[in-house]
């Protein structure tokens, strides 16, 4: 009897330790596509891809029924069935993120990341795969302003953005610090904009679109573009990943594949929010 418990606590001990490991991970949806029909035969490799599940449409986990999904695990479901290998999502935080990927605790880094300089200097990124407009969104019917310039000239509007983002930088470009209210996720800046904490909010006009369409009668996107940028995954500097994935994006921009993506998740018939998600 004794020895059986010992056994017994040892099995309870490592099944913990292996749960403890997995925590945060989504299990591999398995090798996808073939070996005769891979663009690039990567042999059933399993990538890990940090996904931060809490920004739409990218990546969320439906909090009715616990299944991830969003624009990241499309678009890597078939970038692995164009490689034939095979994805494991790993929920990560988006601040740190990028840290982590240059680190190598991840193989790919899938958030909806802009490209920038600095960001060049940790990793490497994949070919864009879409273009986004910097937007501001505002409560409907503001009159205040119309630009980012408006609200340079009047030191009474509060703006907000996300901490650690392509969005904060053009926010800090033109305002100082303490004229920003930074927040974790835009989920919080975006409940701060509508209860009267905040006035803007600078966001991927793509997101922004999503937040517009759910809440038609609170909010809208006003104003020209603040700036350009290209979204693409971001990879381990060197990573002998990046060829094999810019092979499979491209053909995924030449098939319609990308359009497809953005037409699904970007599209008036895209109806989850963040009331939806955990």
């Amino acid at each position: 009897m004794k020895n059986t418990k010992v056994v017994l606590a040892f099995v309870l001990a490592l099944c913990l330790v292996i749960l403890s490991a997995c925590a945060g991970s989504k299990p591999a949806s398995g090798c996808l596509g073939t070996a005769a029909d891979a663009i690039v035969d990567l042999d059933c490799r399993e990538i890990k891809i940090a996904v931060e599940n809490a920004y739409l449409p990218f990546n969320y986990i439906s909090a009715t029924t616990g299944e991830a999904g969003g624009w990241d695990y499309d678009a890597w479901n078939d970038i692995c069935t164009r490689l034939h290998c095979t994805p494991v999502y790993v929920e990560s935080a988006w601040d740190g993120m990028i840290q982590a990927v240059s680190d190598g605790q991840y193989d790919v880094g899938a958030d909806g990341v802009t490209i920038n300089a600095d960001r060049q200097l940790q990793v490497d990124f994949s070919i864009g795969y879409q273009n986004v407009q910097q937007r501001l969104l505002v409560r409907k019917g503001e009159t205040r302003f119309t630009s980012i310039e408006d609200i340079v000239a009047n030191p009474e509007i509060k703006l907000g953005t996300q901490v650690s983002t392509s969005n904060y930088a053009p926010a800090a470009k033109f305002l100082p610090e303490d004229r920003i209210q930074a927040f974790e996720t835009f989920p919080f800046a975006v409940q701060a904009l509508i209860s009267g904490d905040l006035d803007a909010i600078i966001i991927d006009e793509v997101v922004g679109l999503g937040y517009q369409g759910t809440s038609a009668d609170q909010l809208e996107l006003i104003g020209p573009s603040i700036s350009s940028d290209q979204l693409a995954f971001l990879f381990p500097k060197g990573s002998d990943l990046l060829d094999p994935v810019n092979q499979a994006v491209q053909a995924m921009i030449d098939d319609g594949t990308i359009a497809t993506l953005q037409e699904k998740y970007f599209g008036p018939d895209f109806k989850i929010t963040y009331d939806d998600i955990k």
